[in-house]
């Protein structure tokens, strides 16, 4: 698949207007993007959930001066996410994990560089015992949106009966003219076992399974941070995510982070090696799967992790690191602990 991508790639003349030629040919081509925001937390206490470190009194002292500080970092990041091939422009859609309510999406798309997209939010309240969410950020020039809904994660142990985690987060709309739904999620963390991240997986698939059964030619995107790698089962075996593209059928999904991660390069590090949690997984109906070139409609055309030099640690016991906001009880006014993922679909124009 990667040949097949360094082929595209030099194919095509990207335009730096959300357009490519190649043959005499015009293409549009959209950026998707998703980003673990890492505690996107306000100051306010929101009843019934646990947010209480990320209070003005808290453990970790978030006053209003942090808050504004995390919204100018995360806006400067996801203003610049996709504009490597689409300068100026930047994703029509970036599903985001990690937020805490409503206002704090609203307080994100009021920052400047974010404005400038025009930058809209839909979000659904979830249980999660934190208060934190998932929501998908969009351009409305780019991506509408039809309909969302929030599918529960459900615990099937006895002992779980009382927990509660984030959701599926459902966005159904249109791009290019065409039915796109993305499933924006975040599977347990790995303070659980890998049972409860395989659970989701299989849930995950059920969801997945519903959409395109509602509409066989849906353009589906899963995407979230999966805390687990592509080649675990959760992702591989529960969700039915493949390596290769050839042996991708159809109730499978395509999985293009697998040989990003065996080339030595992540997403997230801990203890000095990198993990690639954070995926956007494709439908069959997005591949180019008889290698036909064949980009009547939307297609994966290319996929990279998001990098700047601003979201690394420069020295230090963590020189190379991710820059993330907290880390040791210490504010390092930084990003994230985990670096952003991009996709770009491609379609050629009608004539």
């Amino acid at each position: 698949m990667k040949k097949v991508y360094l082929l595209l790639l030099t194919a095509f003349l990207l335009l730096g207007t959300g357009e490519a030629k190649a043959q005499g040919k015009k293409f549009s081509v959209y950026g998707i993007g998703f980003y673990n925001l890492e505690n996107l937390f306000d100051t306010c206490h929101d009843a019934g959930k646990n947010d209480y470190e990320y209070l003005p009194d808290g453990t970790n002292k978030w006053t209003g001066l942090k808050y504004s500080h995390k919204l100018r970092n995360l806006s400067r990041v996801l203003s610049e996410m996709g504009t490597d091939k689409l300068p100026n422009i930047g994703c029509a859609a970036i599903g985001v994990a990690e937020v805490e309510n409503a206002k704090c999406l609203t307080d994100l798309c009021n920052q400047e560089l974010l404005k400038a997209r025009n930058f809209q939010f839909v979000h659904e309240e979830g249980p999660d015992q934190r208060g934190v969410d998932c929501a998908l950020l969009y351009n409305p020039a780019l991506f509408t949106v039809r309909d969302t809904k929030l599918v529960p994660y459900i615990y099937k142990l006895p002992q779980d009966s009382l927990r509660a985690t984030r959701g599926f987060f459902v966005v159904s709309g249109t791009m290019a003219g065409e039915h796109v739904t993305i499933i924006v999620n975040h599977l347990p963390s790995r303070g659980a076992t890998s049972f409860y991240r395989e659970e989701g997986g299989r849930q995950l698939k059920i969801v997945k399974d519903s959409v395109i059964a509602d509409d066989p030619q849906v353009k589906l995107l899963v995407m979230g941070d999966m805390n687990d790698d592509p080649q675990d089962a959760s992702m591989a075996k529960c969700l039915g995510a493949k390596r290769k593209l050839k042996d991708v059928g159809d109730g499978d999904m395509y999985n293009p982070w697998w040989d990003v991660l065996a080339s030595g390069t992540g997403t997230l590090m801990y203890n000095g090696a990198w993990n690639l949690f954070d995926q956007i997984i494709l439908s069959p109906s997005l591949l180019d799967r008889d290698k036909k070139k064949n980009y009547s409609t939307l297609k994966l055309f290319s996929h990279q992790i998001f990098r700047r030099d601003y979201l690394f640690q420069k020295e230090g016991k963590y020189k190379g690191n991710t820059l993330r906001t907290h880390a040791g009880g210490v504010w390092l006014d930084g990003y994230s602990d985990h670096l952003p993922t991009v996709v770009y679909l491609i379609k050629e124009q009608k004539q």
